[in-house]
């Protein structure tokens, strides 16, 4: 009896990244499905469809106090739309918040990619259930930032 042969490796996500915060990004888009399979191979989740945006502060408050009624400017708003709780085929939008990513970059004293790279990376995470709400949970997810931000060429 044959059997059919297994894929070694899950196919790739859908990712697509746009930028309308009229700030040019400090880093090129390709490094995007990089993140994506190191953490999906360091956490055992994948991903299917992933949409990175990145807005200005008037789009990030907008957004924060339409879906979660704050009236204030975030770095990053994230929205996991499956139900899928294997973590097996992840979708979700990540809104960055381009001019507070920069800003938190000179405040940090990391360079502008860096930055924009960690907000990223936290976002992912946050796709897979990580939540910072507490400080130990905040420990936890910079510990996440910092192990992907490592294996970065």
């Amino acid at each position: 009896m044959n059997f059919p042969d297994l894929p070694t490796e899950s196919p790739a996500p859908k990712i697509e990244v746009f930028n309308t915060s009229g700030i040019e990004l400090p880093f090129d888009s390709s490094v995007i499905p990089t993140i994506v399979r190191k953490i999906e191979l360091g956490e055992n989740v994948r991903y299917q469809n992933l949409e990175i945006v990145f807005v200005d502060e008037k789009e990030i408050v907008e957004i924060n106090e339409e879906h979660l009624d704050r009236d204030y400017i975030t770095d990053i708003i994230t929205f996991r739309y499956d139900e899928d709780t294997s973590n097996q085929q992840i979708e979700g939008t990540l809104y960055c918040c381009a001019p507070r990513i920069k800003e938190q970059g000179k405040e940090f004293a990391k360079s502008e990619r860096e930055e924009f790279l960690r907000v990223v990376i936290h976002g992912f995470i946050h796709l897979i259930g990580y939540d910072d709400s507490t400080d130990d949970q905040k420990a936890i997810m910079t510990n996440l930032e910092d192990k992907y931000l490592g294996k970065l060429p």
